[in-house]
């Protein structure tokens, strides 16, 4: 691992650029697709099962993921992934040119490259591990966080006005970003793994060793499963925003400047997280996050975009807060040798409720009004709130100073059976 400062670190650097231009390229048509969707079908539900195609991959793979990234060549799991990523996004372009594109392929594809993002991403956790030094680790986490809000600033709007342009310009955009990404891999001279030996205890046997840790901590284990609620709105969220911007005559560059604001919050809901939990507990956290998102039901009361997203506004600068807060306690009490597939495990549990919000927001706005809609994605967003305050593994939740010293056995989850 290099001591060198991060600024000249030439792995660290070659990394976060190729990974920057990738993210820029996915943020791209994380927007087109849905205007992809319903330029062909003109239906708000297809554009719901094409988000739900693009996100549900975590739930399916996410667990296996850290196992594959844990056995496998990192490096090799990353490059496989970006070529086939390309390829795939390819395929849309090459059909759209020849009159030959479809809603199944651009589900189809959409899947696919949803698969290579969790597989990669998994991965690069492991990567960065490799090119950093331990004690640069904080800071290197911190300038990846800070990449993806500011991508989440310019991804979206660029998406828009490009498919604005030409409907398959975002995905030339993301496939040429990719292709960089793969360029930035190979550069890097440093193996993204130690030398290691074969892993005697079959797969399902080290699942379950991560399972097994995080349900025996019943904070975690409940932050984990309410987390998949506030996922599920937000994914549904972001859909209701592009499906009512277009209804009421926004154009693609306006619909993606409005996804940005969520970048935008979440920029500064990270740079306002220090803060936050140096004067507030961990409970109060998590559970003023938890209260501010059904603010988005004044949309029910004046039904325009704007309304909905002033109306989000809250939950998106509060959700980096929570998110550092608890996975950050979590990274400091998982012991070293389960880190990966303990946090794998509480990955998936909290995206596992992320594919159904676009499936269900893009079925409720073609069978009921968007004030409906948006009424119905409230009345689950209660459910995290009402739940965190009346159960006790929220009400009792740990403090981050327990992180100020090693946690004994007896302290342990896995110990306590």
């Amino acid at each position: 691992m290099s001591q060198l400062p991060l600024r000249r670190n030439r792995d660290f650097i070659l990394l976060q650029v190729g990974q920057t231009l990738s993210t820029i390229g996915s943020q791209s048509t994380a927007i087109a697709y849905p205007l992809l969707v319903l330029a062909l079908t003109h239906s708000p539900a297809r554009a719901g099962i094409v988000g739900f195609a693009g996100v549900v991959p975590w739930a399916i793979f996410g667990l296996g993921a850290g196992v594959v990234a844990d056995r496998a060549r990192r490096k090799r799991v990353m490059i496989t992934c970006d070529a086939v990523r390309i390829v795939a996004v390819a395929s849309i372009i090459v059909a759209a040119a020849t009159d030959r594109l479809t809603f199944v392929h651009v589900a189809l594809v959409a899947f696919l490259e949803g698969t290579m993002f969790v597989f990669f991403n998994v991965a690069e956790f492991g990567a960065l591990r490799s090119v950093v030094s331990t004690s640069q680790l904080p800071r290197a986490v911190a300038a990846e966080q800070a990449r993806y809000s500011t991508v989440g600033l310019v991804g979206p709007p660029l998406g828009g006005a490009l498919f604005g342009i030409g409907r398959t310009l975002p995905f030339v955009a993301n496939a040429t970003s990719v292709f960089f990404s793969l360029g930035s891999l190979l550069a890097i001279r440093t193996p993204f793994q130690a030398v290691r030996e074969a892993a005697a205890e079959p797969l399902r046997g080290q699942l379950a060793v991560g399972l097994r840790w995080l349900w025996g901590h019943p904070f975690l284990r409940t932050c984990a499963v309410l987390f998949a609620f506030t996922n599920l709105i937000y994914e549904g969220v972001i859909l209701v925003v592009v499906v009512v911007g277009k209804r009421q005559g926004l154009g693609g560059g306006e619909i993606g400047a409005l996804i940005a604001v969520f970048g935008a919050c979440s920029l500064a809901g990270s740079a306002l997280a220090p803060t936050l939990q140096r004067r507030l507990s961990m409970r109060a956290i998590v559970l003023t996050s938890f209260w501010m998102q059904p603010v988005i039901a004044v949309f029910v009361l004046d039904p325009s975009v704007y309304v909905l997203l002033a109306g989000a506004v809250p939950m998106m600068v509060l959700l980096p807060a929570v998110n550092s807060t608890v996975i950050g306690y979590r990274v400091g009490v998982v012991p070293d040798e389960l880190t990966g597939r303990v946090n794998s495990v509480a990955r998936t549990i909290a995206l596992c409720g992320a594919p159904l919000g676009p499936l269900l927001a893009g079925l409720l706005l073609s069978t009921v009004s968007p004030r409906l809609t948006v009424g119905v994605l409230t009345l689950l967003l209660l459910v995290p709130p009402v739940v965190g305050t009346a159960t006790a593994p929220i009400r009792n939740a740990p403090s981050l100073s327990e992180l100020d010293e090693p946690p004994t056995p007896e302290a342990s989850p896995a110990a306590a059976g």
